[in-house]
């Protein structure tokens, strides 16, 4: 069974074809076998592109890997997009796939406006290699897992990578409620209405928020 064309394709939102997007996956990707190519490709996504659950736009070129490559951050679904998008321009199959989560990694004003701790349709990219679907997780960069003492997510290419339940002081961390399915793009219109009918408070606030000074704040050591 091989993977289909459409996962090799470039579209509005996984923009692979972008000069910018190009240019990132030639200088991580390295000279290996595919399976090492996409675990390059993951490792530079989930460090060098910040989680930032403020950078929010839902729209075609707000969730571009191109939009992501030019501002350096990201949140869970548009990370995922770029992931899939330099996997396709280095010729590795990828698509998209979605979950609704309990995510315990938030600021105490990401839990304020949006009045829930479920994360729908968290986003991951699911990679064609050797002959399988493998799950790939690049949302929470490196630096972040350590201020927040969480495991990060390491991928092999051989194995799913998705979210640990517990930190790395036992605490709840996250917490998979259902799988969405897997989509060769965005499924925008979907993802548009669900976030208008719940999150539409969230969605008034985001523009005003700073999440790497919430984190710093929340994360520093107290003076003794």
């Amino acid at each position: 069974m091989n993977a289909p064309a459409a996962a090799l394709e470039p579209t509005p939102t996984i923009d692979s074809e972008n000069p910018a997007v190009v240019a990132f996956a030639e200088r991580h990707r390295g000279d290996g076998s595919e399976r090492e190519r996409a675990v390059n490709l993951y490792y530079a996504v989930r460090d060098e592109v910040r989680y930032d659950p403020y950078s929010i736009v839902l729209s075609e070129e707000g969730l571009s890997a191109g939009r992501v490559t030019a501002t350096g951050r990201g949140w869970c679904v548009s990370k995922a997009v770029m992931l899939a998008a330099c996997c396709r321009a280095s010729g590795i199959p990828a698509r998209l796939g979605f979950a609704d989560v309990r995510n315990h990694l938030s600021t105490e004003r990401m839990r304020e406006i949006m009045k829930t701790n479920e994360f729908r349709w968290h986003g991951y990219t699911s990679i064609w290699l050797e002959g399988k679907w493998v799950k790939a997780t690049p949302a929470f960069n490196l630096s972040l897992c350590e201020k927040f003492r969480i495991k990060p997510l390491e991928f092999d290419g051989s194995e799913d990578s998705i979210y640990h339940p517990y930190d790395l002081d036992g605490r709840e961390h996250m917490e998979y409620l259902r799988y969405r399915g897997e989509f060769m793009d965005v499924p925008l219109a979907e993802i548009t209405a669900e976030f208008d009918r719940i999150y539409a408070n969230m969605m008034r606030y985001i523009a005003d928020g700073d999440f790497d000074r919430e984190v710093a704040r929340e994360t520093a050591t107290p003076t003794p």
